[in-house]
């Protein structure tokens, strides 16, 4: 496996797992009063349009030549650092 395949796989790995928390937020969200449930599926759905955002980055990477991928990275790296803060940050709140 070469350092792009492993890079898309860890990268898959954190979006799966990425999902399966915002689907426990939403959940979440379900189930909380109706004042604060409009603001929870207002987080909800930015976290589903960053999550679009960094599957769309993973596409182009899987796309990418292998010349390529390495300018590809910083703009990947960067959105997932923003998806990552964003559910954090939204977790906290959710609690």
């Amino acid at each position: 496996m070469n350092r792009k395949e492993a890079y898309q796989k860890k990268l898959q790995a954190q979006l799966d797992e990425w999902s399966a928390e915002i689907d426990k937020l939403k959940a979440k969200a379900d189930n909380a009063e109706a004042d604060a449930q409009i603001e929870y599926y207002k987080q909800i759905e930015a976290l589903r349009t960053m999550q679009k955002t960094a599957d769309s980055k993973l596409t182009e990477l899987k796309v990418a030549s292998d010349d390529a991928w390495d300018d590809l990275k910083a703009g990947i790296d960067s959105a997932w650092n923003s998806l990552g803060n964003s559910l954090k940050s939204a977790t906290s709140r959710f609690k």
